[in-house]
């Protein structure tokens, strides 16, 4: 009688073990959700051509757009709804590839009443500042990075509404391809610069938003579909998959550990011989 009851013990851990590295391995999995406002950054050299096949490795997140607060004339009237970031690094420079949906190509400007489509990325000029999300402030100023249809890449720094002012040597590039109905813009930099522009120095996240104008629908300037503040995860971040990966194996081991120990009492209290 006791060697079936210490056999039903023994079956007992045997289980319990099994589902705690089960659970170590699949629980993460399930739990691999990020924050709603992460921008993922994936370790391969994306490359400035945004059609590169690389790009299909690295992770997107989509950013909900709205209309700017803007005292110009229809500034609620914008088109675009969303916009796909996908960002990478290869540890010398910042990748961050911009997609939205636009039914209309719209690369000429040359009339007071033809505008281009275009794009800006913005990020604190202080990496750990955070900025008002409107052009930033005196004090707090932002890095944007603007492209637009027709060929023209600007590098700007701002203090808020109305500041904007270009650098005069861009550090910059930009390049971009439609397809299907959706235009794709790479933005590429150096990332440890300074001197008023926004260092990605790996140690920490950095706030990153975007703005989006379809020119056919009239957007310029103030008149502009913009997201909220998100963040590139830029930093170590407990958030990464080797913390979750020893975190769950720890709470698997610590499960193990409550049970053996409250089959021993139980046993004992019985008792039942080791």
């Amino acid at each position: 009688m006791r060697e079936r009851s210490a056999d039903r013990a023994w079956l007992t851990v045997v289980a319990v073990v099994a589902l705690a590295v089960a659970g170590a391995a699949v629980v993460p999995a399930l739990t691999d959700a990020r924050p709603a406002n992460e921008v993922p950054v994936g370790e391969v050299d994306a490359a400035a051509d945004p059609t590169a096949e690389s790009w299909s490795a690295v992770p997107s997140a989509d950013l909900a757009l709205a209309s700017a607060p803007s005292g110009v004339p229809q500034a609620s009237n914008v088109s675009a709804e969303r916009a796909r970031v996908r960002a990478a690094t290869n540890g010398s420079h910042v990748f961050v590839r911009v997609s939205w949906d636009d039914p209309t190509v719209d690369r000429n400007a040359a009339s007071p009443r033809r505008f281009a489509d275009a794009v800006a990325v913005q990020f604190p000029a202080n990496a750990s500042a955070h900025p008002p999300i409107a052009m930033g402030g005196p004090e707090n100023r932002v890095n944007v990075w603007y492209w637009r249809a027709g060929g023209s890449t600007e590098e700007l720094l701002a203090g808020g509404a109305g500041s904007t002012t270009p650098f005069a040597d861009r550090a910059v590039d930009a390049a971009a391809a439609r397809e299907n109905g959706t235009w794709h813009v790479t933005f590429v930099r150096e990332a440890g610069l300074d001197g008023n522009r926004t260092a990605f120095a790996g140690d920490r996240d950095v706030d990153v938003a975007v703005a989006v104008w379809n020119g056919s629908n009239g957007e310029r300037a103030g008149r502009k579909a913009v997201s909220e503040w998100h963040y590139l995860a830029t930093g170590p971040g407990p958030q990464g998959p080797p913390y979750e990966t020893i975190l769950w194996t720890v709470a698997g081991l610590a499960i193990l550990f409550v049970t053996l120990v409250t089959v021993e009492g139980v046993r004992r209290t019985r008792g039942e011989r080791a």
